[in-house]
C-alpha cells in the first residue's frame, strides 16, 4: 500500500471506539471493569448518559451517606463528569458553610455569654454583639445564638425599662413637688388635711426610689440617670422638710398669739387677720409695655433660634466637644427666659437637649474606651520583648503623642481618675528608657564636639604648612577630605551646631583663601582663551594649527589650576562654540559643493526618469532603447539623434506582445549587449563602455548549462580568462610595469564619477526595467502555452506557436514535427511518456503515479545506451500532441513546458 493510501485510510480502530465519541463517559476505553464505588453509589459511574449518573448523585446524597464517603464519590466522578458531579458539590459545599457556621457559633455564644455574665452590661456592646455577629454571618436564628440573643435582648428591656422608671419616678417627685407648692398658696387648714396624704406620697416615692436602686440591673444602667435619681431624693426630701416645719410653726402660731408667724405668706395673713391685725396690702405692680413686653420676646426668640442652631449644626456634626457648651447655652436661656420663649420653639429646644444628653452618655462611655485603650499601649511599651522594644527617640515620641491624646480625650468630657493614674505610672516607667537615651545622647554630644574642635585644629595647621604651596590639585583634594570628615564628624545638638559653625566657616575660609585666588588668575586667563577662540572662529579662513596651539594652552591651563566643576564646564562650552561653529560652517560649504548637481549627473538623471517611463509604459522595445540611452549617459557620450532609429532594424519585425515577450525570455541575458549593439556608431578612440556581468560562478538562471564546470576566473567556455601574451611574472615592461595589465577589461576607461543622487537614480531605475522585462517575459510565455494546448485540443497546427515564440530551444524542425503530430488522427498515449517529460523537466508527479515513476527510474538505469528524457523531450511533447486531448494530461504538459521551454 502506498504512502498516500494510507494518508487517506486511516486505522478504523479509532472510528469504532467508543470511547472516542463519548468523552464524558467514565468507564475508561476498552475497559470493561466496573467501578469500586459504582454500587456505593447505585451505579453513577456505569450510568451511559450525564443524566442518569446526576439522578443517581442525588437519590444518593438523600440516604445521608457519610462525608468521607462523599468526598471520595466527588474526587473520582469530577474528573469524568462534572455535571453530573454538581449536586454533590452543592452538598459537600453546604456541610463545609455549615461547619463554619457552627465555629462561628461557638464562638459569637462564647461572646455573648461573656457580655450575659457581666455584673455591668454596656447598652452600646450589646447591640455592637448582634450587629457584628450579623455583619460576620453568624446563624443567629439557630442554637444557641437565638437563645443568647433573646437573653441580651431581655436584659436590654429590662435596663431600658430601668432607665425609664428612673425618668419616670423624677417627673413623680417633680409633680409632689409641685403640688407641696401650690398648698402654699391655699389656706393652712386645708394643707393641714392634706398634709397626711402628702406625707404617705412622700414615704411611698422614697420607697420606690430605693427600690430602683436596689435593682439587679441597676449597675448597667447610664452613668446619667443615678445621679438624676439621687437629685430628685433630696429635692423633694427637701420641699417637704420645710413643708412640715412650716406648717407645724403655723399650728404653734394659732395655738399661741404670741408665737412667731410662718414664712408662708398666705399663711401669716391667715393668722393676722384671725389676731385682728392689719394685713399690709400688697405692692402694685408697675404697669407692663405690651410693645417692650413684645420686644423682649422678640429678642429672647432670636437668641435662643440662634443657639439652637449652633446645638443643631454640632449635634448633626458629630463634635463631642462642642456639643455640651452649646447645651448649657441653650439651657441658661430656657431657665433665664422660659416664660418669653414660643411653644414650638420650646419643643424644638427640649428635642435637641434631649439628644445632646445622649450624645453626652455616648461620649462619656467613648471616652472610657479610649482612656483603657491608651492604658493599655501604654502598659504595652515595656512588655515587649527585649530585642523589640522601641529606642529612645521613638519611645519619646510614642509618649508624647498618648499624652497628647490623653489630653484630647479629656476635654469635652468627665475626667476618669483611676485610669490616668495607671495610664501616668505606665508612662513614668517608659520614660526611663528615655533617660537612659538622653544621657547616651549627652555623652555622644560631647564626643563629637570634642571630635570637631580637633578637625578644625588640624585644619588651621594645615593652612599654615601649606601657605606656599602651589600644587592646588592635591590641595582641592586635601580640602575636600576635611569637608567630608567634618560632615562625618556626628550628629549635635542645633544649639551646639550653631556655636561651633562659625568657627569651622572661618577656617575653611582661611584655608582656601590662597586657592580662590589662583582660580580668579586662572579663570581671567581662560575668558583671555575664549576671546582668542571667538577671533579664530570668525577669520574667513580656518587655522588648523592655530586652533591646535590655543587648545593645547586651554588644557594647560585645565590641568595646572582646578575649578568648580559646573564653572568649568560653562567655560570650556564658551570656548569650544565658536570653533565647532566655524568647523560646522567648513562642512557644511564642503557638503553643498558635493551635493551640486554637474552637467554629467544631469544627464544621467534624465536618462534614468526616462527608463522609469518606459518601463511603466509596458513596451519591452522602449524600455531597451531606454537602457541604451542611460548606458551612454553614463560612459559619458551624448545619445546621437540616430540611437532610436539605429535600434529598430536590430530588433525583430513588429510582433504581438506575447513574441515580444518571449524574446526578452532568449535576450534577457543579453541586454547590454544589445544595447550596445544598438548604439550609434561611435568614434574609434573612445574605448567601448563596460560590459555588465551577468553570469557568475553558480548561476542558476534558465538557459546556463550547470553541467559545464565553471573556471576559477568564473568562464564556462573552459578558457582561462587571460590573455595568450600575458607571460610569467617576469615578462614586465620597462619599469616594471606589466605589458597585460593596462588591456585588462576591468581598465577599461569608464565615465566620470557619478554623485550619490544620480548614482542611486540611475541604479533604481536599472532595477525597474529588469523586473519590467522580466514580467512581461513570463505574461508571454504563458499566452505561448495556452496558444500550445488550445491548438492541441482542436488538433489545430494554424494556432501553433511560431518558433520564435516557442523560445530558442525549440527549432524550426521541431515545431514542424509538432505541427506533423496535430495534423495526424489522435492516437493512444503512452503512460511514459508524460513520466519521461516530468523527468525532463524535474517536476514533482501526481501521487497517484509516485510508484510508476519510481519503477520507470529503475528501468532507465537498466538501459545504458538509451537516451535520457532529457534529451527526448521534444519529441516525448510530439507524442503528447499526437494523442487526444485529456484534462489531467494537460495540466501535466503545461507543468513541464513552463520549465522546459526557460531553459
Amino acid at each position: 500500500m502506498s504512502l498516500f493510501s494510507l494518508r487517506k485510510n486511516p486505522s478504523s480502530s479509532n472510528a469504532s471506539d467508543p470511547a472516542v465519541n463519548t468523552p464524558t463517559s467514565p468507564k475508561p476505553a476498552g475497559s470493561n471493569a466496573a467501578h469500586p464505588l459504582d454500587a456505593v453509589t447505585g451505579g453513577a459511574f456505569s450510568a451511559p448518559t450525564s443524566g442518569e449518573r446526576a439522578a443517581r448523585i442525588r437519590d444518593w446524597l438523600a440516604t445521608d451517606p457519610a462525608l468521607e464517603q462523599m468526598n471520595e464519590v466527588f474526587k473520582e466522578l469530577s474528573h469524568r463528569d462534572r455535571g453530573a458531579a454538581k449536586p454533590l458539590k452543592e452538598k459537600l459545599d453546604e456541610l463545609k458553610r455549615q461547619k463554619s457556621q457552627e465555629q462561628m457559633s461557638v464562638e459569637w455564644a462564647q461572646k455573648a455569654q461573656s457580655l450575659i455574665e457581666q455584673s455591668r452590661l454596656n447598652l452600646a456592646d450589646a447591640l455592637a454583639w448582634q450587629r457584628d455577629a450579623a455583619r460576620a454571618g453568624a446563624p443567629l436564628s439557630r442554637e444557641p445564638l437565638a437563645t443568647l440573643r433573646q437573653a441580651l435582648a431581655e436584659r436590654v428591656k429590662a435596663i431600658e425599662d430601668l432607665q425609664h422608671r428612673v425618668q419616670v419616678e423624677r417627673e413623680a417627685a417633680v409633680l409632689i413637688a409641685q403640688r407641696i407648692e401650690v398648698l402654699s398658696t391655699k389656706p393652712w387648714r386645708d394643707a393641714q388635711q392634706i398634709a397626711e396624704t402628702l406625707r404617705t406620697d412622700v414615704a411611698q416615692w422614697q420607697q420606690q426610689a430605693s427600690g430602683l436602686s436596689q435593682d439587679v440591673q441597676w449597675p448597667s444602667v447610664d452613668a446619667k440617670f443615678p445621679p438624676m435619681l439621687d437629685a430628685s431624693r433630696q429635692q423633694l426630701q427637701l420641699v417637704w422638710d420645710a413643708f412640715e416645719a412650716a406648717l407645724a410653726q403655723t399650728v404653734a402660731a394659732d395655738a399661741n398669739p404670741q408665737a412667731p408667724l410662718p414664712a408662708v405668706p398666705v399663711w401669716a395673713d391667715e393668722l393676722r387677720v384671725a389676731r385682728g391685725q392689719d394685713v399690709p396690702a400688697p405692692a402694685e405692680k408697675a404697669p407692663v409695655d405690651p410693645k417692650v413686653q413684645q420686644e423682649k420676646r422678640a429678642r429672647v426668640a432670636a437668641e435662643l433660634d440662634e443657639a439652637l442652631k449652633v446645638l443643631e449644626r454640632e449635634l448633626a456634626e458629630g463634635h463631642g466637644k462642642a456639643t455640651p457648651k452649646a447645651a448649657a447655652d441653650v439651657r441658661a436661656l430656657l431657665k433665664s427666659h422660659g416664660r418669653l420663649v414660643p411653644a414650638e420653639l420650646d419643643a424644638r429646644a427640649q428635642a435637641a437637649l434631649g439628644q445632646a444628653g445622649e450624645l453626652e452618655g455616648w461620649q462619656r462611655w467613648r471616652a472610657d474606651q479610649l482612656r483603657e485603650e491608651l492604658v493599655a499601649k501604654a502598659e504595652a511599651l515595656l512588655q515587649a520583648p527585649e530585642g523589640q522594644r522601641l529606642g529612645g527617640r521613638k519611645m519619646q515620641e510614642t509618649l508624647r503623642n498618648l499624652r497628647d491624646q490623653w489630653k484630647s480625650t479629656d476635654q469635652g468630657g468627665q475626667p476618669n481618675h483611676a485610669l490616668w493614674k495607671r495610664f501616668d505610672e505606665a508612662c513614668t516607667q517608659a520614660h526611663k528608657v528615655v533617660e537612659a537615651w538622653l544621657v547616651q545622647v549627652r555623652q555622644q554630644s560631647e564626643a563629637h564636639k570634642a571630635q570637631r574642635a580637633a578637625i578644625i585644629e588640624e585644619l588651621k595647621a594645615w593652612t599654615l604648612a601649606h601657605a606656599d604651596s602651589t600644587d592646588w590639585k592635591s590641595q582641592v583634594r586635601e580640602l575636600h577630605a576635611f569637608s567630608e570628615r567634618w560632615r562625618e564628624a556626628g550628629h549635635l545638638s542645633e544649639k551646639a551646631f550653631a556655636d561651633i559653625q562659625p568657627v569651622w566657616k572661618d577656617a575653611m575660609h582661611q584655608a582656601h583663601e590662597r586657592l580662590e585666588a589662583a582660580q580668579a588668575e586662572s579663570t581671567a586667563r581662560r575668558k583671555a582663551l575664549i576671546d582668542e577662540a571667538v577671533a579664530l572662529g570668525a577669520a574667513p579662513m580656518l587655522r588648523i594649527d592655530a586652533v591646535k596651539a590655543l587648545q593645547q594652552r586651554w588644557q594647560a591651563e585645565a590641568h595646572a589650576v582646578p575649578l568648580e566643576r559646573k564653572h568649568e564646564q560653562k567655560l570650556w562650552e564658551a570656548f569650544r562654540q565658536p570653533i565647532d561653529e566655524a568647523f560646522a560652517r567648513k562642512s557644511t560649504e564642503r557638503e553643498k559643493a558635493a551635493t551640486a548637481l554637474n552637467a554629467h549627473d544631469q544627464r544621467v538623471l534624465d536618462a534614468s526618469r526616462a527608463l522609469e517611463a518606459a518601463s511603466a509604459s509596458g513596451d519591452a522595445q522602449r524600455i531597451r532603447a531606454a537602457m541604451n540611452e542611460l548606458e551612454l549617459a553614463l560612459a559619458g557620450q551624448a545619445a546621437a539623434p540616430a540611437a532610436v532609429p539605429a535600434v529598430a532594424p536590430a530588433q525583430a519585425p513588429a510582433a504581438p506582445v506575447a513574441q515580444e515577450g518571449a524574446e526578452a525570455v532568449a535576450d534577457d541575458a543579453a541586454v547590454p549587449e544589445a544595447a550596445e549593439s544598438a548604439g550609434p556608431a561611435r568614434p574609434v578612440t573612445p574605448a567601448a563602455p563596460p560590459k555588465k556581468i551577468v553570469a557568475v560562478r553558480g548561476d542558476d538562471r534558465p538557459g546556463m548549462k550547470k553541467a559545464e564546470p565553471v573556471a576559477r576566473d568564473g568562464r564556462r567556455d573552459g578558457g582561462s580568462g587571460r590573455p595568450d601574451a600575458r607571460g610569467g611574472r617576469d615578462a614586465r615592461g620597462p619599469g616594471g610595469a606589466s605589458p597585460w595589465r593596462d588591456a585588462r577589461p576591468e581598465r577599461e576607461a569608464r565615465g566620470p564619477r557619478l554623485g550619490d543622487a544620480a548614482f542611486r537614480a540611475q541604479r533604481q531605475a536599472i532595477e525597474a526595467a529588469q523586473a519590467s522585462l522580466r514580467k512581461l517575459a513570463a505574461q508571454a510565455h504563458g499566452e505561448v502555452l495556452t496558444q500550445l494546448v488550445t491548438a492541441w485540443q482542436q488538433r489545430d497546427a494554424e494556432q501553433l506557436p511560431t518558433a520564435q515564440a516557442l523560445g530558442p530551444r525549440v527549432s524550426a524542425g521541431n515545431r514542424a514535427a509538432w505541427a506533423g503530430a496535430l495534423g495526424k488522427p489522435a492516437t493512444a498515449l503512452s503512460g511514459e511518456t508524460l513520466l519521461r517529460l516530468e523527468m525532463a523537466a524535474e517536476v514533482p508527479t501526481p501521487a497517484e503515479y509516485l510508484s510508476e515513476r519510481r519503477m520507470l527510474q529503475l528501468q532507465l538505469l537498466t538501459r545504458r545506451h538509451a537516451a535520457a528524457p532529457a534529451d527526448t523531450w521534444v519529441d516525448d511533447v510530439a507524442s503528447v500532441l499526437a494523442s487526444g486531448f485529456d484534462a489531467g494530461a494537460e495540466r501535466r504538459l503545461q507543468n513541464v513546458l513552463k520549465v522546459l521551454l526557460k531553459r
